[in-house]
């Protein structure tokens, strides 16, 4: 009988060792739990689409397994892990009129030109992407600036950091309008003389984004499956959805259901309406094998630089009359954070000037004296702070949920906006380290490219893509590529309560890694991280781009 069983042991064990998948022959990096690199060559995942064990170079490998991928000496990172992105954003912007590339107002009138004659339908043109400070404008665009190009169909066109909308005057005539429209709470109306002029702030966007027509599912369930793609691409395995809608969900739901939810998404609704709505009494457990789960909301406090709607202390500089705009009183604010955190929602909030991060932070303090255990409060963006509420993060634990990249995009707008003696606590990414504050990186893309080593190049040197400005803005902020690709990794699997399942490829996580073409720890310079070209995305094992 023992020898009997002894056979059925060993039987056994061969059926376990060939039901997995051999990661051979990689130049294999990941972070330990204390976030120290660590090299490997290759990597056993199991049949459950995680990791059994990493090899070193010399160490004995099983002879039969399900599946041997050569890596052919490819360097081999974690999946990385965008903090704070807008999902269907990408993959709406995909489908739409895109701005970005602009670099003056008259390439936007061309493109814009160009959009409306290729796209005869649907009648409204709906798009994003513009930006007055990159085409050196000195002023917003009107909607005199789309009447000429196209005067017959509504445009509704989102600025690059989505707290702006520009609009032509058929778009404002059928959203009604007028010179005696109110700016809602939390909104501007920009007039010339007493006029609208088609630039519409934070919330007075909702005026007319609520007459565009909404995408219908098919369009939906496309946008989709660009974004899966553009992430996969770009070695995103991962990311925090910030501002989830009932449809959005729904949408995502579809993919799960057919066997199309590639990614994960880490979800967190778009307001306390929605939350409710979608997840009701309290977090959803991870859907799809770990691809989906809801876990909090997403709330704002102001608005952006960008548009001098992030609420500050002191009035802006190049523009003494204005100080932001005030999303919530602290009464509000207090209120919808405790509306979601009563049923053990995580609560992320957007803070970009000083005075909203200020009145968020002293939030958290009144609340994380009520609600104990694990919140892990976020702080999205957490721009401008001032250097005297830095200390504040780590009192409760509240995570900084910061985006490299816009220091990038905004170094020399943030001069103007603020002058440089108010900004000794923007951006500050190193003293968040300093001060043992939880960091988790993100793109925010649409916003910005959803591409993770621009990211990790500017966190380094503090420079954008043309390498400037020379030795880095501000750079007693730059992070050491470890503490950056933390950041893009461990940090923002944290920040979504899943960093027991991924962010590294230690033993019992998901086996989600990405294929690149370089050895970004081997000496390379920023601009030669920035360039980094993603090979193979896997996920959970298996790969899933390219396909």
């Amino acid at each position: 009988m023992k020898k009997i069983l002894a056979a059925i042991a060993v039987l056994l064990c061969a059926s376990t060792a060939s039901a997995d998948v051999l990661v051979d022959n990689v130049n294999g990096y990941t972070l330990t739990a204390e976030g120290r690199l660590v090299r490997f060559a290759a990597m056993l995942v199991g049949d459950d689409g995680k990791v059994e064990r990493l090899y070193e170079r010399g160490d004995k490998k099983p002879d039969r397994t399900r599946f041997r991928f050569d890596g052919k000496g490819k360097t081999l990172i974690p999946g990385l892990i965008d903090g704070h992105g807008h999902v269907m954003g990408l993959g709406l912007g995909a489908l739409q009129l895109d701005l970005s590339d602009t670099a003056s107002l008259q390439e936007a009138q061309a493109k814009i030109a160009a959009y409306a004659a290729a796209n005869p339908s649907p009648r409204w043109i709906v798009g994003r992407g513009w930006n007055q400070e990159k085409w050196g404008l000195g002023r917003f665009p009107t909607a005199a600036d789309i009447d000429s190009i196209v005067p017959g169909r509504p445009v509704w066109l989102e600025r690059v950091d989505g707290h702006a909308g520009w609009a032509n005057s058929l778009a404002m005539k059928e959203a009604g309008i007028t010179a005696k429209t109110a700016a809602p709470a939390g909104g501007k109306i920009e007039k010339t003389g007493t006029q609208p002029n088609g630039i519409f702030v934070d919330a007075a966007t909702g005026l007319i984004d609520r007459i565009v027509p909404a995408p219908v599912p098919l369009v939906r369930d496309r946008a989709f499956a660009k974004a899966q793609e553009l992430m996969l691409a770009n070695g995103l395995t991962a990311s925090a959805d910030m501002g989830t809608s009932p449809e959005d969900w729904l949408t995502m739901r579809r993919a799960g259901d057919a066997g199309r939810l590639k990614v994960r998404i880490m979800s967190y609704a778009g307001g306390i309406d929605a939350l409710l709505a979608i997840a009701g009494t309290g977090p959803t457990p991870w859907l799809y094998d770990g691809r989906l789960r809801m876990g909090g909301v997403k709330l704002y406090s102001d608005g952006a630089l960008g548009s001098r709607g992030a609420w500050l202390k002191q009035p802006y500089k190049d523009s003494p009359k204005e100080r932001g705009l005030t999303f919530l009183s602290d009464a509000e604010l207090r209120n919808l954070m405790s509306r979601a955190a009563m049923d053990n929602f995580q609560v992320a909030v957007h803070a970009i000037g000083d005075a909203a991060n200020a009145q968020l932070l002293g939030a958290i303090e009144e609340l994380g004296e009520t609600y104990k255990g694990d919140r892990r409060w976020r702080i999205e963006h957490a721009q401008i702070i001032d250097p005297v509420d830095l200390p504040r993060f780590a009192r409760f634990g509240t995570i900084a949920s910061m985006q490299p990249v816009h220091e990038a995009s905004d170094w020399r707008m943030a001069e103007a906006r603020l002058g440089m003696d108010r900004l000794g606590g923007a951006y500050a990414w190193k003293t968040m380290l300093a001060n043992n504050v939880p960091l988790a990186f993100g793109s925010d893309f649409p916003v910005e490219s959803p591409n993770p080593f621009h990211g990790l190049a500017v966190a380094i040197s503090r420079q954008d893509a043309q390498g400037q400005p020379p030795g880095g803005w501000m750079p007693e902020q730059r992070l050491s590529l470890e503490q950056a690709l933390r950041a893009f990794t461990q940090g923002a699997a944290y920040a979504g309560f899943a960093e027991d399942r991924i962010g590294s490829l230690e033993k019992g996580k998901f086996a989600d890694f990405v294929l690149i073409d370089r050895d970004i720890f081997a000496n390379a310079a920023p601009e030669q991280i920035r360039d980094t070209k993603v090979i193979e995305t896997w996920v959970a094992g298996t790969r899933a781009w390219p396909q």
